[in-house]
């Protein structure tokens, strides 16, 4: 997915992405997609691999989609001591679509279906995202 679709709805944690910024060099690659709202672009999990992509000025990431609100096999509880009691799935959305941002492991989703290892190149995802993809 084109990276100018993905929003954010948490902060990310500058150390983390400094050390995934250097494993993802070592690999060449990003081995793990991230988990996308379908209709909103909201990232839900993959803050971390997204801000490495703008450090890198790829124009693109490999993306599971999904229908975030719709599918109740995608659980949200809230990180311990993140200073919150609870979090609704609308939360997630509204953070991303207003730019109003959470703290950094303030949600926590989970996923029935585990997103699969990948290996897609950073030569690919320089290049723009293609239709079909």
């Amino acid at each position: 997915m084109p990276l100018e679709v993905l929003r954010a709805h948490e902060q990310i944690i500058s150390e983390k992405v400094d050390q995934l910024e250097r494993m993802t060099h070592r690999w060449n690659a990003y081995t793990k997609p991230l988990l996308i709202d379908r209709t909103t672009g909201t990232i839900l999990d993959g803050h971390h691999r997204f801000e490495v992509a703008l450090r890198l000025g790829l124009q693109c990431l490999p993306c599971v989609l999904v229908d975030y609100l719709e599918d109740a096999s995608i659980e949200l509880d809230v990180w311990p001591n993140c200073g919150r009691d609870s979090i609704s799935k609308q939360d997630v959305v509204d953070a991303a679509m207003t730019g109003e941002l959470m703290a950094p492991k303030t949600s926590r989703h989970r996923f029935s279906d585990h997103l699969p290892p990948i290996a897609v190149p950073l030569s690919r995802l320089i290049l723009p995202a293609l239709p079909d993809e």
